[in-house]
């Protein structure tokens, strides 16, 4: 445990950069799910009670957000293996 938060206190720049964008596409994927869940729903009267979240929009920006923090820090990250 120690020996993962240590290499992550001395991670460079990039590498966390990276790991953010990993983080992203995860919350992505779960929005993604969510909303497929919301979708699929068969009774109207569940529909009423789906909840407000915007899970497209969510997702949509995750996505992007993710992407860009992968694109920005993969040379560095490929440099180093």
């Amino acid at each position: 445990m120690f020996d993962i938060l240590t290499r992550l206190a001395f991670a460079s720049d990039a590498a966390i950069l990276a790991l953010a964008g990993i983080a992203s596409w995860i919350a992505a994927l779960v929005c993604l799910a969510m909303e497929r869940r919301r979708v699929k729903r068969r009774s109207l009267e569940t529909l009423e009670r789906v909840g407000w979240v915007p899970w497209t929009p969510l997702f949509l920006a995750l996505t992007v957000i993710g992407g860009g923090c992968l694109a920005v820090s993969l040379p560095v990250v490929l440099g180093s293996l």
